[in-house]
């Protein structure tokens, strides 16, 4: 039987995703960045040639050994290019460690991440680590793309909070010097229509208003003036359904002065993959490699241990620090 918290939880759910009103809005920490459209109203899209260069760039991580006041990470960033529908690169990308903690940590990690503009009392986190050499990886392509590219983002266009904003400016100004256009596609978005998540109540409105088959976008908002860029470059943000037999529609952020109609309509040229139709499949390729399984994580360990045995560290103390007591009970 339900208790009745979880009745009462279940009763607030429903009235939310049955029937959501009010205007649409971004809980996330992004969400005082941006200036949302009165409502989200879906439109046609028509597909388009795919571009003719096209590069996806993902991230990674890994926690390698967690003493709680010391942790050891892991991160990597990966790049993929696509020329005529052809995959000509993959990159993994350098496995990067960082060490998290100790008396000098936050001086420490703001020293390793080598970006000017950051504070030598910021915090430190696996987020940042992991976006600093990601939108690393995303200048790098920039820089590498022919004119008219497409550099595919998984997630937003905002990097962290703690990346100077100047960042995100300089490279969307070189990437339109460059006829290349940034493209973020969000898997799970937080945006939301009166408390309730807007893209899959977009979804059902799509399909009624355009056809269970239709290819559609709508404009959700747009980057205050000065937010988040010194150069008054900013962004849109879009949901689109980007294949005729997606199942799912995704939150999609593009500069500010891109043609909406027109880049979607590329970018859902790189979105009929059979296995996730929808999703553009240079970024399906640039998860495998960025990604971080249990084995690589289990090499880490023992790569550093043995380093750590080299330094002279008693195997006692090592295993003391690093031991989880959590899953030593969960065994006995």
């Amino acid at each position: 039987m339900a208790t009745p918290t979880l009745e009462r939880a279940a009763e607030r759910l429903a009235a939310l995703l049955g029937a959501p009103g009010g205007g649409l809005r971004d809980p996330s920490e992004h969400s005082s960045n941006l200036v949302f459209e009165a409502d989200a109203v879906p439109r046609q899209l028509e597909g388009l040639a795919p571009p003719a260069d096209a590069w996806a760039v993902d991230g990674g991580q890994a926690l390698v050994a967690d003493a709680r006041c010391l942790q050891v990470l892991v991160t990597r960033a990966s790049r993929v290019r696509f020329q005529g529908g052809r995959c000509v690169t993959e990159e993994e990308g350098e496995l990067r460690a960082h060490l998290l903690g100790g008396s000098d940590e936050r001086a420490a990690a703001v020293e390793a991440l080598g970006l000017d503009g950051i504070a030598a009392d910021t915090s430190v986190d696996v987020n940042l680590l992991r976006d600093r050499w990601e939108w690393d990886a995303v200048r790098q392509c920039v820089e590498e793309a022919d004119p008219g590219a497409l550099v595919l983002i998984d997630g937003d266009l905002q990097p962290d909070w703690r990346i100077p904003s100047s960042f995100l400016g300089g490279l969307l100004t070189g990437a339109a010097e460059r006829g290349v256009v940034l493209a973020g596609i969000t898997k799970h978005s937080s945006l939301a229509r009166g408390g309730a998540p807007l893209i899959g109540h977009l979804e059902m409105e799509a399909e009624r208003a355009l056809g269970c088959r239709a290819m559609w976008w709508a404009p959700v908002a747009r980057t205050r003036a000065s937010a988040r860029t010194d150069t008054g470059a900013g962004l849109q943000v879009v949901a689109a359904r980007l294949d005729p037999d997606a199942r799912f529609a995704f939150r999609v952020d593009l500069p500010a002065a891109a043609d909406a109609a027109e880049e979607l309509g590329r970018l859902a040229a790189l979105c009929d993959d059979a296995a996730f139709p929808g999703y553009p499949y240079p970024l399906t390729v640039a998860d495998r490699l960025a990604a971080c399984p249990g084995w690589l994580r289990s090499e880490a360990w023992l790569q550093l241990d043995e380093l750590l045995a080299r330094a002279g560290l008693p195997a006692e103390v090592r295993e003391r620090a690093f031991t989880d007591r959590h899953r030593l009970m969960e065994r006995s």
